[in-house]
């Protein structure tokens, strides 16, 4: 239970300034399932979260940001310097604590970090400044506690200061020791996501074999079931007990065929009043393909998903927070609420969390383990 604790993960999510929403804080489980009305901001929560994301793993401004414009709040109105701009943060709690990370994003007229502050039990580790628009970087400075009390040094204003300081800060005093705690914790919550949105248009087709990891649309569900089902036989079998509960008819096993052509595709095994039969995955419906490329998801790990990894860790701090968009898109009921039943089993054992958007969360309200964040005014 000790290392359960002590995996650093994103327990609240604040979109200070973020298009539709303004001075909102979210507070994030094991499982949170974002729910509301269309144009309640449910998606663009999700959004936020990956912005962090991908900030954490050292992505630019632009890269995550391609069009920052969007991101500012409605009539939000430019300073006397034209400037218009957005602000996001999170807490990370962890074995140094709950640490917040916020950020202010200038939009317009140029897109940089103007502001970045990174503290942890009252005590500012990091800030950050736009001291001179004309020069591409900010200043930064960092607790250190020695004989100087604070150091400070130029950083780029295209990247997230945060991910940066573990290469900058040298570690030999105790106030050098907590702020790098603080930053590779917040970071390697960070970095420890995938973004899921299962698109069963591109997952109806055969697909080359091969080694990659699952992507973000899963359209190559078949290839990676090929290349893991006998490394694992115990998650194996319990993703085709998930197909059992979740798909049509009496499902036996949850299959790849290799076929002539070098291409392989998944196939659901029947067992029809004593006969034996495999259906395509390719014949399923988009609430079934959802929900099987969503179970393989959630009963896999970073070395199968098309993510980040924190090799640099033990295996016992790793972790994985899966974001999901459309969570429950095309499902039935009781689709939503087995996979829902398989994420609170999987979250129980303390190396995964969720966090998704749904159109309704009736079915997971009360459950065990959901924080259920409603949008609706």
């Amino acid at each position: 239970m000790e290392a359960i604790r002590t995996r650093p993960a994103v327990t609240e999510l604040r979109l200070s300034a973020f298009t539709s929403h303004r001075g909102a804080a979210f507070p994030l489980g094991p499982i949170t399932l974002f729910t509301g009305a269309s144009g309640s901001g449910k998606t663009t929560a999700l959004r936020a979260y990956e912005s962090l994301a991908r900030l954490g793993a050292g992505a630019s401004l632009r890269d995550v940001f391609p069009d920052p414009v969007a991101c500012v709040p409605e009539r939000a109105a430019a300073d006397a310097q034209g400037r218009r701009g957005f602000r996001i943060g999170c807490t990370v709690d962890g074995p140094a604590g709950p640490v917040q990370l916020d950020i202010a994003v200038q939009a317009e007229p140029e897109l940089r970090i103007v502001g970045e502050r990174l503290t942890s039990g009252g005590q500012t580790l990091l800030t950050t400044a736009l001291r001179d628009p004309g020069r591409r970087t900010v200043q930064a400075a960092w607790h250190t506690a020695g004989a100087v009390p604070v150091t400070r040094a130029p950083l780029p204003d295209d990247r997230l200061s945060t991910a940066l300081l573990p290469l900058r800060v040298a570690g030999r005093t105790e106030g050098q020791l907590q702020v790098l705690a603080a930053a590779e914790q917040t970071v390697v919550a960070l970095r420890s996501v995938f973004v899921c949105d299962p698109q069963p248009q591109l997952m109806r087709q055969p697909v080359a074999v091969g080694k990659g990891r699952l992507r973000r649309g899963c359209e190559n569900l078949a290839a990676v079931l090929d290349r893991t089902r006998d490394q694992s036989v115990a998650r194996h079998d319990r993703l085709a007990a998930a197909a059992r509960a979740g798909c049509a008819g009496p499902v036996t096993e949850l299959a790849v065929e290799r076929l002539a052509d070098g291409t392989v595709r998944a196939l659901l095994a029947r067992d029809t009043s004593g006969a034996r039969a495999a259906t395509p995955v390719e014949r399923l419906g988009e609430g079934e393909l959802r929900y099987l490329a969503l179970a393989l998801v959630l009963l896999t790990g970073p070395g199968v998903l098309a993510m980040d990894q924190a090799v640099e860790l033990p295996p016992e701090l790793r972790s994985l927070t899966v974001l999901a968009d459309g969570f429950d898109r095309s499902l039935d009921r009781r689709q939503a609420r087995e996979l829902l039943s398989l994420a609170a089993a999987v979250c129980a054992e303390g190396h995964l969390r969720l966090v998704g958007a749904v159109g309704d969360a009736s079915y997971a309200r009360g459950a065990a383990g959901v924080t259920v964040v409603d949008l609706d005014p």
